[in-house]
């Protein structure tokens, strides 16, 4: 290398390289072995020091791809200051730099707990291993290193300035803590700090009147807000302050609706709990279902209403065991509770004994049941005693909830018996004298998101059989049993146990706190980004941060979608069913439609559903139909967020209405479909062994007259069905008739199969074997 060139590239390296010889460099690079009582050290010293935080969940941190470094247009100047570096020597110092127990406790100190550390080493080996050439300073030390003239330990920097560039967050942990400290949430809203409000907790058990109180206060103030857990509820106040002569707008998250004519916003407002404004000043607000502020998804919305509402007068409504936390939660604004009680406007009882049949069905019995399928088939086994009934369950939309409830409470209506699940706790004005719980047991997720099945709590049984003789109805007295004997004791015990008190509140990070979480990890994943924002998020003793499995979910589905930060978590934060495929893929596709700035127009999500949509002739397409409902509501819910690019809003509003109608023909007819439904998943029978529907079919014929003997049929459940070409099962035309299950069969066939092992066992006699082939012979088929 020629001199020009030497000094030339001497001349690029720091001032510091180019003063004495090159070995001194490196020694007064190196970091001192041993305890580090140098630079490193001291850095070391201070990253120890400013703990006091938790540890951090390391396996959140995902690593990024740091790629080695190609040909360099201007060559390799550290191969030209120094020599071309040997792989294999390169190799062996790596190794040992790795293994060397006091890299691993300085990393340590650095946050590279050990799962990392392995995770930057082997990133940091193929970074030098596969680059043409490498840093100036980095080649030095290595060749350095290869000639002892410097340590192992002097790679320490350049591997911790590796480690951070595929592990940003050991960066700035600090800075992310500070953005996650979710402590002291009161002073997230300094408007309503501004205000000396006056909290009244109206505390009470279902159907004592504590709503009612509240609504009077929020009828009569001239200003106000009522916040209520379910769209229903919010439909409901928003409709009976309208009648009342009080102009009362509406919102919830896919609805907006303003009762005067210039469109200017009234003075009062019913809204769902997650859409109140707490920015807006009112006299009065009434917080519904307060006790949902321990709700593992939801409880936030409640927090921020209680926290964050501009109002004179605060009304809470629900059920004491909240008055603690909240009077706690009232301490740390300033601000006194006043809890006014309320006792049960009719009395309750729980029965001496189960209901142990449907045979036993009374009008006006309701059956509660916590599962789809438990709804259907005692929906079926109530049709086949001919009686009629109404059926809510969840996933039904409002309107259908409402015509069903309607059905119920209609005195001229032959329907007297409801089957529903624990969507009637809520929302809907029901006409019932008994509850029946078909079982106890509920599946649930808890703070973690794990399903679990778990009996239900004293707060949902209380909620659920207080619908029983409500001081509306015609029932002024509610009963409570269940469908099985062994079950009684258990709710006797539930129904007895006190409340447990509510401990801690919901909270979740806000839209601002996951961007500037984005600023400081701008490569790393939205789902990652709330999965490390939670693990190093901070809070007081009477909150906890709300499980966002559903939004990591959505997350994770559209991550490969070219979205804006805030645009991605307003489409997270869009409340979907991800039970549904169709709804998750319409997400998707929603999300594509808009990074492409292709606006979704009515005609293009009338192509997307394939409307016209036809009614519904199984289980399977009354779901489906559902479905698309979820999808109308989605369209809904993201026109009030880019009205831009989803502007067709009231046109696909009358297009639910009229897929509500649909929907609301199925359910009237759900029976049917059931029994269709049942014959369908019955024509695998079929393919069972040859002779095993022969062998059913006595036992079929003597059940079969048993059924009509006993059940009282309408009509049409009981006049024949005509077979099909080529249908031959008893089994198919005895479902069509209604005059078997699934369950029984299912129990007939496990009984053959039992019969049929024995008598496999007695053939197994080597002395039988003969006779018994002989007398099989004889047989004629069974």
């Amino acid at each position: 290398m020629s001199l020009p060139r030497c000094a030339l590239l001497w001349a690029r390296l720091p001032a510091g390289r180019q003063a004495g010889h090159r070995a001194a460099f490196c020694s007064a690079l190196r970091a001192p072995v041993g305890p580090f009582p140098g630079a490193l050290g001291r850095v070391a010293a201070a990253s120890s020091a400013s703990g006091g935080s938790k540890a951090p969940n390391t396996s959140l941190f995902v690593p990024l791809t740091v790629k080695p470094q190609g040909p360099s247009a201007e060559g390799d100047v550290g191969a030209e200051l120094t020599r071309p570096l040997d792989k294999n020597e390169v190799k062996k110092i790596l190794d040992k730099f790795y293994k060397r127990k006091e890299i691993q406790k300085l990393a340590a100190d650095y946050g590279l707990d050990a799962r990392l550390f392995h995770q930057a080493f082997i990133s940091f080996r193929n970074y030098i291993m596969q680059s043409h050439s490498l840093d100036v300073d980095i080649h030095i030390v290595l060749n350095d290193i290869c000639f002892s003239a410097a340590h192992v330990d002097d790679l320490f920097p350049f591997f911790l300035r590796h480690a951070k560039q595929i592990f940003p967050v050991l960066d700035c942990k600090d800075d992310l803590r500070k953005i996650s400290d979710l402590r002291i949430p009161p002073n997230w809203y300094p408007e309503a700090r501004a205000r000396r409000r006056k909290i009244i907790f109206h505390s009470g058990p279902t159907n004592s009147g504590k709503t009612y109180h509240a609504i009077q206060k929020y009828l009569s103030a001239a200003s106000g807000v009522y916040c209520g857990p379910l769209k229903l509820l919010a439909h409901e106040i928003f409709e009976k302050s309208n009648s009342a002569g009080v102009p009362c707008d509406l919102v919830t998250g896919e609805e907006r609706v303003t009762v005067k004519p210039d469109g200017k916003q009234a003075a009062h407002v019913a809204c769902t709990v997650e859409m109140c404004s707490v920015i807006t000043p009112y006299e009065v607000a009434v917080i519904d279902e307060i006790q949902m502020i321990k709700d593992p998804a939801r409880g936030w919305a409640w927090t921020r209403a209680l926290l964050g509402l501009c109002a004179e007068e605060l009304h809470l409504c629900g059920e004491s065991a909240a008055i603690d936390l909240v009077t706690e939660l009232m301490y740390t604004t300033g601000e006194e509770v006043e809890v006014r009680s309320y006792n049960r406007l009719t009395p309750i009882s729980v029965l001496d004994h189960a209901l142990e049949s449907l045979d036993n069905l009374r009008p006006g019995d309701c059956i509660v049941c916590f599962s789809k399928n438990d709804i259907y088939s005692v929906s079926r086994q109530i049709e086949i005693r001919g009686l009629e009934s109404a059926v809510i369950y969840g996933s039904l939309p409002p309107g259908t909830k409402l015509a069903q409830a309607k059905k119920f409470n209609d005195p001229d209506d032959p329907c007297k018996v409801l089957v529903a699940t624990d969507a009637i706790g809520m929302g809907l004005n029901l006409s019932i004298r008994r509850i029946i719980f078909y079982s106890l047991l509920k599946p649930s997720i808890n703070e973690k998101g794990e399903k679990e099945i778990e009996p239900i709590t004293t707060s949902q049984a209380l909620q659920i059989a207080g619908r029983a003789g409500r001081f509306s109805s015609k029932f002024k007295e509610g009963e409570v049993t269940t469908m099985n004997r062994e079950d009684l004791s258990l709710l006797k015990e539930i129904l007895n146990r006190p409340v447990e008190p509510i401990r801690a509140a919901g909270l979740h990070p806000t839209a601002e706190q996951i961007e500037m979480f984005a600023y400081h990890l701008p490569d790393t994943t939205l789902s990652n980004l709330i999965d490390i924002f939670v693990d190093f998020s901070q809070v007081d003793g009477q909150y906890f941060v709300c499980n966002m499995d559903d939004f990591k979910f959505s997350a994770e589905l559209i991550q490969h979608i070219p979205l804006g930060l805030r645009v991605r978590y307003v489409f997270c934060t869009a409340p979907i069913n991800k039970k549904q495929p169709f709804v998750c893929s319409s997400l998707l596709q929603f999300a594509r439609q808009f990074s492409r700035n292709e606006p979704l127009t009515f005609a293009w999500l009338r192509r997307y559903i394939k409307w016209p949509l036809l009614p519904p002739k199984n289980i399977k397409d009354l779901m489906d139909l559902e479905a698309v409902h979820d999808v109308l509501d989605l369209y809904l819910w993201l026109s009030y967020r880019f009205m831009d690019m989803f502007p067709d809003a009231s046109l696909i509003r009358e297009l639910q209405k009229d897929l509500d109608g649909i929907i609301q023909e199925g359910v009237h007819s759900i029976t049917k479909l059931i029994k269709i439904s049942e014959t369908c998943k019955l024509l695998h029978l079929e393919s069972l062994p040859a002779g095993s529907q022969s062998r059913l079919s006595g036992t079929l014929k003597s059940q079969a007259r048993r059924t009509r003997g006993t059940k009282t049929l309408g009509t049409k459940a009981a006049e024949p069905h005509s077979l099909e070409a080529g249908e031959k099962s008893l089994a198919s035309r005895l479902v069509r008739q209604g005059l078997l299950t699934p369950d029984l069969l299912k129990q007939l066939e496990r009984e053959w199969l039992t019969q049929q092992s024995e008598h496999g066992e007695q053939r197994t006699d080597p002395g039988a074997s003969a006779k018994a082939t002989k007398r099989k012979k004889k047989e004629p088929d069974s």
